[in-house]
């Protein structure tokens, strides 16, 4: 299957992200009212709307989001090209694994910048066009505190804080793969730097006998 099985991981994680969007869409009220708890209040669904990047944060309008977006589709190709030279490397197969987790995390959020605001009307007001400028949905909300600080403290004394922002299934993807690659960093690329200095030997496809 050479290096494609990387790549049916990232469409996995692609299909079950859309999966669960369209379902939160179809079936969720935004915001508090359609509140689903899971774990009590700890863990639990919540539709919003994510404009920008991670934590909300946007570019200024009305063409920083078309300005994110083309930046997502050159990382989107960036990582997939990526991969298939770790694969030619014969880098380690968990860390080439790990890239495509969050190569498919990476387009799942891409395909709501380009397509949500025309398929699910969801584009900021005044966007000058809803291609390009939906916002992604988000749903998976973990509070593990939630509240104001002491007002004693200073600076944010006083201030409402939510420690954990809400995410989605491409979120989750994403930062799976940068911890597997933070936990795991000195048995990959040592792994690695000892294949790079072996002597290559030609793959042969199973399937064909060509060398590859």
């Amino acid at each position: 299957m050479k290096y494609w099985k990387y790549y049916l991981l990232a469409l996995l994680v692609i299909v079950i992200d859309q999966l669960s969007k369209w379902a939160v869409h179809t079936y969720m009220q935004p915001g508090m009212p359609g509140e689903i708890p899971l774990i009590g209040d700890w863990a639990k669904l919540h539709y919003t709307l994510n404009p920008g990047m991670a934590f909300g944060v946007e570019l200024p309008p009305p063409y920083g989001k078309v300005l994110l977006t083309g930046f997502r589709l050159v990382a989107m190709f960036g990582i997939s090209y990526y991969i298939y030279k770790l694969w030619k490397r014969r880098a380690v197969p968990g860390f080439i694994a790990s890239v495509a987790l969050i190569l498919g995390g990476a387009v799942g959020n891409l395909i709501d910048s380009i397509f949500y605001g025309k398929i699910y009307d969801n584009a900021p007001f005044g966007a000058p066009t809803p291609w390009f400028h939906g916002q992604v949905i988000d749903m998976l909300y973990v509070d593990i505190y939630e509240g104001f600080l002491p007002a004693s403290w200073p600076l944010v004394g006083g201030s409402h804080v939510s420690l954990w922002p809400i995410f989605n299934i491409a979120d989750s993807a994403i930062f799976i793969g940068v911890v597997l690659i933070l936990i795991n960093q000195n048995r990959f690329f040592a792994e690695e730097r000892a294949v790079a200095a072996a002597p290559e030997v030609p793959r042969r496809d199973p399937e064909t006998s060509e060398v590859v």
